[in-house]
């Protein structure tokens, strides 16, 4: 079982990495292919809606295959993706290449929190999906100052062949290693839609839909533009903030982890927590152009607040059907992934119909968006229920 996890995991900073390396190659793809900022962002939210696509199929396939094949079959589809970036020529191929990617990523964080609900107290749940998702978020480092080296070394093109062989590696140990839980034994079948009727479930969904965007955005794509467009700032430069910002989300998914039960209630913690990160997206849209430095500690900010998705999935976890588990997380990632996925064409868009100047327009115009965003969901999330196990 803990080598099996530890496979997991590992799948895991390779999907945080593959979901946020984008803003580091933003320059060299520029470069290469002319990809604009409204290209690597349709990329970026191609990868995001096949992975939020992928979720119902991926929550069948764990309630009646398993993790284990489940997991492994699609991690492989990832392999075959990253080796499509490596030798893209044009934007198209990009864009299949982040389809795939998503596709293979889909399972990952799922399988390892369908392992937990199956074979852990649900008092430990939030504590043992924050754990993932902190060790995970070492992917997100690796797309940043590293990342920056390898192409440095290796060339962008040398760097993606390097993910692909270690992603398929990881697909092949995931498949020897991991140990599917015991299946939950009832007579009853269940569906999607018996999920759907739980009332108490919607305002963590359309919660979810609203407090995953604005840290996977910024730190997956609209960093680099903004400290490029802004203040001029180099690979080295954006290398650094992202850095600044992953490491930023790795201590935030750590520690909302515990929080729960130290301070006895989950929504009240995710809300506290979101709130700030609210507040650090409307600074930003205040004076998005005061200083790099600034800016660092803002961007930082949103990334340690808004890493409280292993709690609201721990929150909507508390509410599902034993037999349902595999089909309620994914239904729950769903509503996160796809709003994030969506919300990066919206930002496209947005970005590319302010483009006159001053250069901060666009960003403070995405700032705000973000901060909107948030704001609707803090809102309807307090109509949810509390709930700690």
């Amino acid at each position: 079982m803990r080598a099996g996890i530890i496979a997991l995991i590992i799948a895991y900073v390779l999907s945080q990495f593959y979901r946020a390396f984008m803003a580091v190659l933003t320059p060299v793809l520029a470069a290469d292919l002319g990809s604009s900022p409204q290209d690597l962002a349709a990329a970026s939210g191609y990868w995001f809606l096949a992975f939020a696509v992928m979720q119902i199929p991926v929550g069948a396939a764990l309630d009646r295959v398993g993790p284990r094949q489940t997991a492994a079959g699609l991690l492989t589809i990832a392999a075959i993706g990253a080796a499509v970036f490596a030798g893209a020529q044009g934007q198209g191929a990009i864009k299949l290449a982040m389809i795939l990617i998503g596709v293979g990523c889909s399972p990952i964080l799922m399988a390892s929190y369908y392992i937990f609900a199956r074979s852990f107290s649900p008092a430990v749940f939030g504590t043992l999906a924050g754990m993932v998702i902190g060790i995970g978020s070492f992917g997100n480092l690796a797309a940043s100052v590293p990342l920056r080296m390898s192409v440095d070394a290796f060339g962008w093109r040398g760097t993606m062949w390097g993910l692909a062989s270690l992603t398929l590696t990881t697909a092949a140990a995931i498949l020897v290693l991991v140990r599917d839980p015991p299946r939950f034994e009832t007579t009853s079948t269940g569906s999607l839609f018996d999920l759907l009727r739980l009332p108490q479930l919607w305002p963590i969904l359309l919660f979810m839909a609203s407090c995953y965007a604005p840290s996977a955005g910024l730190r997956g794509l609209w960093t680099g533009p903004y400290l490029a467009d802004v203040f001029d700032a180099d690979a080295l430069q954006i290398g650094r903030v992202t850095f600044v910002m992953g490491l930023a989300m790795v201590a935030g998914n750590f520690a909302y982890g515990p929080l729960d039960r130290i301070l006895h209630t989950r929504k009240w913690l995710i809300f506290c927590g979101n709130l700030m990160m609210l507040a650090c997206l409307l600074l930003l849209w205040h004076k998005p152009d005061q200083s790099e430095t600034r800016a660092m500690i803002l961007l930082g900010g949103v990334g340690f607040f808004g890493a409280s998705f292993p709690m609201v999935m721990a929150h909507g976890r508390a509410f599902l059907p034993p037999h349902l588990v595999g089909r309620g997380v994914t239904l729950i990632n769903l509503f996160g992934i796809g709003a994030a996925g969506m919300m990066q064409f919206a930002t496209g868009r947005l970005h590319a119909s302010i483009a006159s100047p001053p250069a901060e327009a666009p960003y403070a115009a995405l700032f705000l968006f973000y901060a909107v965003l948030v704001a609707t969901g803090l809102l309807i999330y307090l109509f949810s229920k509390d709930r700690t196990d």
